[in-house]
């Protein structure tokens, strides 16, 4: 189950990323897409976090956008 974050939580965490892992926002997201084909919240975490090194936040975060991202691409 996704534990969301409130909306400016979600963008602190999003634009602090690409200082503290060196890597920006749309690289982490492709990463996502080239990924394994997971399916739970939880799972694509823990697989950014254990193959990333990303701590828990970064990771929830990351995910968190992506889904939001191919939400509003099915919806076009």
């Amino acid at each position: 189950m996704s534990q969301v974050f409130s909306e400016e939580t979600h963008r602190n965490l999003l634009s602090r990323i690409p200082h503290c892992t060196g890597r920006d926002i749309a690289d982490w997201l492709r990463t996502v897409d080239e990924g394994p084909a997971l399916f739970r919240f939880e799972e694509k975490v823990s697989w950014l976090r254990g193959e990333h090194n990303l701590a828990y936040g970064h990771a929830k975060a990351i995910i968190h956008e992506h889904d939001l991202r191919r939400a509003a691409r099915k919806l076009l």
